[in-house]
């Protein structure tokens, strides 16, 4: 990667440069997960800077194309998002340990489904999580809206719009017009509804495409049907509450049918979000747009009756609603928004132990003068956004708030740097808006994070997040009980890593191995998982939760887990229902794409049997770990006096 132009590298020393990136806000060295500093390029250093160094488009000039934003400073601070201004409302904090599910909607199916779990399947999940054994919350994967037609990206993680919900959410039938259409229709959508529900009880991998190829035939028929007058004022309050955002979410999606998905590729006259706008309103593609505002319409709907279903089941804070990092360069919110995000660097994270090779996640990042410069308002109504129908919010990487991994174009992941953001601002953003929906906040922080970020976020009532298999000391040993973090969320694990029975059978190692994703040699990273599985093993013997000694099998050792987080401080636990049921495929391998059938495999046990809603009662490991933890939970947590050598 040779200097951007308008920057000449051999004309400054490495320390000059190093001085100029801090200046900027660019981290010229970072500490990795050994604990180790380590230099940052100097030509990645020089490509930073050709973007955020005052040049009439950083944070010392003018926002050109903010539009809107503009002005965003003193619409913020009404709010309180002014940096260093405190947020009037915060996040609650429960008042005692909770626990709930964590789950891949997408994969959890009942006999109703269409091939992929939607929002009534949510409801019912909730209802029966909380009735049968008092689960306090679920929290699902990201539900943003990929693409209008297909094919369909499977990642939740790589959305083309944060700001509104993906239609394979729907569940047909329930949508109020249905109940009009004329029995030839019904029966049209029954036939399409067929062979999808067929395939739930298949381990067969989702079919994303297929899914929304009939859903979408049966919500155009079902569009068609005339509303009542006070369906059409329910409607016209949705838009007019959703505003410009819907407006741009659905002329972007009328475009993307007539020009492809990329707006980056389209014609020049609809490549901005003003001329794309105008296009779409005056001309054929309206009809089109209107239909993705009324998907939305009846999205937001099953939404909100899932999140009452749940919280009137008896659950404390219902759904919990998950935020990726970013979006897709092409998609809606990148055209809608370019003007705040940086072109030719994608976001990512370093190496670390578990993804050796670093991550990049494919994610244009926030320009963070600009964003300075519009208030940080753009970020406040995403927030907001999603916290329209849920008891709270988890924001992935939650560190990104506070500075994200640039990469540049072309380079691997390890050849990036940390850029940092205004945290007073964007951390009074999130507390904010989980404040004012009564909701709580949840920040993904796992990884390599400065001790800092953490302190600043619990001071805000941000909780964090511990995983057990990450919950070591320096030296790679268990950390005790008594020594987790009470504000925070604790898990086994992550989508982002194999369930209990994949570790337990090295089926992680296996599958990393044969997508070449290891630093090591797979004999030394065998070795290495089974030092982790011994270690955890010995943890969860001397708490007196295995046998000392002897070997576990898959379902032993993840009741084992689940109930050494009762012993933590913690105040939420979350249970993962794909490591509840036995299931041992992973649901996403960072670093692959199509290497790995990522985001696309269905509820299972063990035995590759798929398990629907309705079958969740039978299953013994999930009756045992739900109770487990429940009981667990109230009693109370160890502490450091009484934790054992």
């Amino acid at each position: 990667m040779g200097p951007p132009s308008g920057v000449d590298h051999e004309c400054v020393t490495d320390a000059e440069l190093a001085q100029r990136a801090r200046n900027a806000g660019i981290a010229p060295t970072y500490e990795d997960w050994r604990h180790e500093m380590v230099d940052v390029p100097p030509e990645t250093l020089a490509a930073i800077l050709a973007v955020l160094e005052p040049d009439g488009t950083g944070p010392s000039g003018s926002v050109g194309g903010a539009g809107r934003y503009a002005s965003g400073r003193r619409k913020a601070a009404g709010v309180g998002l002014v940096a260093g201004q405190a947020s009037p409302a915060r996040p609650v904090v429960p008042d005692e340990r909770r626990w709930g599910l964590t789950v891949q909607l997408y994969s959890v199916r009942s006999r109703q489904s269409w091939g992929h779990g939607d929002l009534v399947d949510l409801a019912q999940l909730a209802t029966f999580s909380a009735r049968e054994f008092g689960a306090s919350f679920i929290l699902v994967n990201p539900l943003h809206a990929a693409e209008p037609l297909p094919p369909l990206s499977p990642s939740p993680y790589l959305p083309m719009t944060r700001m509104f919900t993906s239609p394979l959410y729907l569940r047909v039938e329930e949508v109020p017009e249905y109940t009009q259409l004329d029995g030839e229709d019904k029966a049209q959508i029954a036939g399409l509804a067929r062979p999808l529900q067929a395939a739930n009880h298949t381990p067969e991998l989702i079919d994303r495409d297929a899914v929304w190829s009939a859903k979408r035939q049966a919500l155009e028929l079902i569009s068609k049907v005339p509303l009542s007058e006070e369906r059409r004022v329910a409607y016209r309050r949705f838009r007019a509450e959703r505003g410009s955002e819907l407006d741009h979410w659905a002329a972007w999606c009328a475009l993307a049918e007539r020009h492809g998905p990329d707006w980056r590729s389209w014609p020049a006259d609809v490549r901005t979000a003003a001329g794309g706008l105008a296009a779409v309103r005056s001309g054929p593609l309206s009809a089109i747009a209107d239909f993705h505002a009324w998907l939305q319409w009846q999205l937001d709907e099953q939404l909100a009756a899932a999140q009452l279903q749940a919280t009137t089941a008896g659950m404390a804070h219902g759904i919990i609603h998950d935020l990726a990092v970013g979006v897709h360069p092409g998609g809606a919110d990148a055209w809608a928004h370019r003007e705040l995000l940086v072109p030719g660097f994608s976001v990512g994270a370093p190496p670390d132990g578990f993804n050796q090779l670093g991550q990049d996640w494919g994610q244009p990042p926030w320009h963070p003068g600009r964003l300075a410069l519009a208030g940080y308002r753009p970020l406040a109504e995403l927030f907001d956004a999603t916290l329209r129908h849920g008891g709270g919010l988890r924001v992935d990487h939650v560190m990104g708030l506070m500075r994200l991994w640039w990469v540049p174009a072309g380079e691997p992941p390890a050849r990036g740097a940390y850029v940092s953001y205004d945290h007073r601002a964007s951390v009074a953003a999130l507390a904010g808006a989980a404040g004012r929906a009564g909701a709580v906040a949840i920040g993904e922080d796992l990884g390599t994070v400065d001790r800092w970020i953490r302190s600043y976020l619990a001071d805000h009532d941000i909780l964090g997040t511990t995983m057990l298999w990450f919950a070591t000391d320096r030296r790679g040993r268990p950390l005790p009980p008594g020594q987790w973090r009470r504000a925070c969320m604790a898990t086994v694990s992550t989508h982002d890593v194999p369930p209990v029975s994949g570790f337990v059978t090295g089926d992680q190692v296996t599958v990393r191995a044969k997508l070449g994703l290891l630093r090591n040699t797979e004999e030394e990273e065998r070795a290495e998982s089974e030092l982790t599985l011994s270690r955890w093993a010995a943890a969860l013997s001397r708490e007196g939760l295995l046998p000392a000694g002897q070997p576990a099998g898959p379902d032993e050792f993840t009741l084992a887990c689940y109930r050494y987080l009762t012993r933590t401080p913690s105040l939420l636990v979350g249970v993962s229902l794909a490591d509840a049921v036995g299931e041992v495929r992973a649901q996403n391998i960072p670093g692959t794409s199509d290497e790995h059938p990522n985001w696309r495999v269905p509820l299972c046990d063990v035995t590759q049997t798929s398990v629907l809603i309705e079958n969740l009662s039978e299953v013994p490991l999930l009756r045992d770990v739900c109770q487990a933890v429940g009981d667990g939970l109230r009693r109370p947590p160890m502490t450091r006096r009484t934790i054992r050598d």
